[in-house]
C-alpha cells in the first residue's frame, strides 16, 4: 500500500469513526470499532476477541484526536 493509500485509508476510517458518536463519544472505542470492521469485514460481536491491526488502530486515533 501506497503513502497516499494508507493516508486516504486512515481518512475514511477517522470518518467513519465519527459515526458511532451516537451511541457513544468515546474516541477509542469508535476507532477500534472502525479497524475491526476493515479488518474483519463486520463490527464485533458481545464476544468477539479477534485482533486488530494495532498500528492502524494508533494511526486512526492519533488522527482523530489531531483534527478534533
Amino acid at each position: 500500500m501506497s503513502n497516499e493509500e494508507r493516508e486516504a485509508l486512515v481518512l475514511r476510517l477517522v470518518q467513519e469513526s465519527r459515526d458511532f458518536e451516537g451511541t457513544s463519544k468515546d474516541p477509542e472505542r469508535n476507532c477500534w470499532l472502525v479497524v475491526h470492521r476493515h479488518a474483519h469485514g463486520v463490527l464485533p460481536s458481545e464476544y468477539d476477541i479477534r485482533d486488530v491491526p494495532e498500528d492502524l488502530y494508533l494511526e486512526v486515533l492519533f488522527r482523530r484526536r489531531s483534527l478534533s
